[in-house]
């Protein structure tokens, strides 16, 4: 396509101006400082009780790993997990392992009206909880492995900032090419999406968490309303968040200690992963999925097409739209240990997860959005 120059020249300077304000103005979200491994608090001087919270469904192949990470745990305060069923069929309640008088396995009741799976199951888990009248309520996700220390040091964290939310982004696996290639720039453009600076910033309205790894302060959620304040969200972690942080400070941080044990084979698995929840976080709207696409476009497409097909300095400013969105993705390689190169596919990286955005609001208007675990749980038509 032979494009006017003048047009090429207002796209590049877009795409520079752009990437210069995600770098210098979105709270140096690109250079992942905050990580649980940093400025450690010191321990408390009594350790507050803690009822962790497992909601499991069709979870056979992993569980054991992730209730054994959890039973492992070195924790000196009074520490009780219940895991809750969510009417598995796979026998993930007899893979689960044993813990006489710490672990607690509930069958979960069908699901009710107007409530998505996960938080109908965290619910029960939370009501079977407060018999315990735990100081903490540790949310975490059956799918989650934690290193012995976690706990503590989340505890740890939570006491010395009297949180009343303290979530880690569990490290997620990059073993297949296709989480290679997928994996590190779904957090970095989480991390772009949330700067977890401005998340942990308590002047700041913007809030988000990690849900595979959330340690609420019992009192801080029961202010909220409860789990049943968000019963119908999706992107459940956010807005739990939201709730919280209108009840105290909040923080978010990156993590060693806690990781994913969901392995994703191929492009198309990530790609229901993302699906779920995309359109979901453009309100159901159309309008904001059209200025989503056309953002992505010039935020990530237009640097590379300048580079290798405009001329003089509309391909200059291609060129340094696209170092800029490479070096920007440095950090977060550097952290999942992967090769610099890949900062050069983040334009392609991003087309695809324009694709799966776009799949996201087709499938929530043929009443199949949010699908997860044979569940499909966005509203029918939402935003068609």
């Amino acid at each position: 396509m032979n494009a006017a120059p003048w047009s090429t020249l207002v796209l590049g300077a877009l795409a520079v101006l752009a990437w210069a304000y995600l770098m210098a103005l979105r709270g140096g979200f690109w250079l992942m400082r905050e990580r649980d491994d940093r400025a450690e608090p010191a321990q408390p001087k009594s350790w507050p009780s803690v009822v962790a919270v497992v909601p499991a469904r069709n979870e056979a192949d992993v569980i054991a790993t992730s209730i054994g990470s959890l039973i492992a745990q070195d924790y000196p305060g009074a520490f009780q997990i219940i895991l809750v069923d969510d009417n598995s069929n796979d026998g993930t309640a007899a893979a689960t392992p044993t813990a006489q008088g710490r672990l607690e396995v509930l069958r979960g009741a069908p699901l009710a009206p107007g409530w998505t799976g996960k938080l109908w199951a965290m619910k029960q888990g939370v009501d079977r909880a407060a018999e315990f009248a735990p100081d903490y309520v540790l949310f975490t996700d059956a799918d989650i492995a934690h290193s012995p220390e976690n706990l503590s040091r989340l505890v740890a964290r939570a006491e010395h900032g009297g949180l009343a939310l303290t979530s880690l982004m569990a490290k997620l696996t990059v073993q297949t090419w296709a989480e290679r290639l997928m994996i590190p720039a779904f957090v970095f453009f989480f991390d772009m999406l949330y700067p977890f600076a401005w998340a942990n910033d308590p002047r700041r309205s913007l809030a988000a968490a990690a849900g595979g790894c959330m340690l609420v302060r019992r009192e801080a959620l029961e202010r909220a309303g409860g789990v049943a304040a968000i019963r119908g969200e999706i992107i459940d972690d956010c807005a739990l968040a939201r709730a919280l942080k209108r009840q105290g400070p909040i923080w978010l941080g990156l993590t060693h200690r806690a990781r994913s044990l969901r392995p994703y084979q191929s492009l198309a698995a990530v790609g229901r992963m993302i699906s779920r929840s995309a359109y979901a976080q453009l309100g159901y709207s159309p309008a904001l999925l059209g200025g989503a696409v056309a953002g992505m476009a010039v935020v990530y497409l237009a640097a590379p097409f300048l580079a290798l097909f405009a001329h003089g300095l509309a391909r200059a400013l291609g060129l340094a739209a696209w170092i800029a969105m490479a070096a920007a993705f440095q950090p977060m390689l550097r952290f999942y240990r992967r090769n610099p190169v890949w900062g050069a596919a983040l334009p392609a990286i991003g087309a695809l997860y324009t694709l799966f955005t776009l799949k996201s609001a087709v499938d929530s208007w043929r009443g199949q959005g949010g699908m997860w675990k044979g569940r499909a749980q966005a509203a029918v038509g939402a935003g068609s």
